[in-house]
């Protein structure tokens, strides 16, 4: 179904091109057209005025039904589900600098990736845990 209306619509395009071409210029721009044409008697241009304004319609309703086909399928979910809750801070706290590279694409990329836990370290070469530093 949305093939064919896809057809349709661009077949509707390339007549409403054609036709648009076609009809009689008025002038004023930068003094050429005016003249003779293909179509210069006044019952063609009524004809191709009419032509014009069913074809800008059925472009319309193409236009308008090939995108409530596109929205069919599509679940409507907030725009707030992901972002990342605000950090509330004590009164006269300044907050946090941002962490470097924390623009907003690389918070979305965070966002999209599933939570991954960093594994922890291996122990040093020579076999013993090193130790917290005493104070």
């Amino acid at each position: 179904m949305e093939s064919v209306l896809i057809v349709i619509h661009l077949l509707v395009v390339i007549a409403l091109v054609i036709v648009v071409l076609l009809q009689r210029s008025e002038g004023g721009a930068l003094g050429i057209g005016g003249g003779g044409g293909f179509m210069t008697g006044r019952g063609q241009a009524n004809a191709l005025t009419r032509a014009t304004a069913i074809l800008a319609t059925i472009f319309f309703v193409t236009s308008i039904t090939l995108t409530i086909i596109a929205n069919m399928g599509r679940t409507q979910k907030p725009i707030f589900d992901g972002a990342p809750r605000p950090v509330q801070t004590a009164p006269g706290e300044t907050p946090a600098a941002p962490a470097p590279g924390g623009g907003l694409f690389e918070q979305l990329k965070r966002m999209e990736q599933p939570a991954q836990q960093t594994p922890a370290a291996p122990p040093p070469a020579g076999g013993t845990p090193p130790q917290p530093p005493q104070q």
